[in-house]
């Protein structure tokens, strides 16, 4: 669950991020916010990719800035 909340905090800001998770519904989850998917059991991954399908969150930044930082060094060393 820590890596969920490192993902929100990383893309959307700590603040901001809290208040989506808390306030912006998901259709994807059952018309239910993702807080309320992630009380009821779902699986923190599945909500993520649910919240970055809503807010158009592109491909290259789901999995984050350590990823985003790993990709771009190994791109960087294969030129």
């Amino acid at each position: 669950m820590s890596d969920f909340w490192t993902l929100v905090d990383g893309e959307f800001g700590p603040v901001h991020g809290r208040l989506l998770v808390r306030e912006h519904v998901l259709g994807a989850l059952g018309h239910r916010t993702a807080q309320q998917a992630l009380d009821a059991g779902e699986d923190a991954r599945t909500v993520w990719f649910a919240l970055c399908d809503d807010l158009d969150v592109p491909q290259e930044r789901r999995w984050g800035l350590d990823e985003q930082q790993a990709r771009s060094a190994r791109r960087g060393r294969s030129s």
